[in-house]
């Protein structure tokens, strides 16, 4: 699977320039990592559902 180069990559963050607009930049940049922040918490939290889960099967198999 061919990885995407340097070129490449300032070839799409241009392309990103013209299609938005310098000013709405910071705005998409700002929205992405709040995306990100809250995919994140979301997954942790659900890992931590699913352990508390399995601790809870394990636990009642043993009764």
């Amino acid at each position: 699977m061919p990885t995407i180069g340097f070129w490449e990559l300032v070839l799409i963050l241009l392309i990103v320039l013209l299609v938005f607009g310098a000013a709405k930049l910071p705005e998409i940049g700002r929205a992405m990592g709040k995306a990100i922040r809250e995919f994140k918490k979301a997954a942790g939290e659900a890992g931590k559902d699913d352990a508390e889960k399995d601790k809870d099967k394990v636990s009642s198999k043993d009764l």
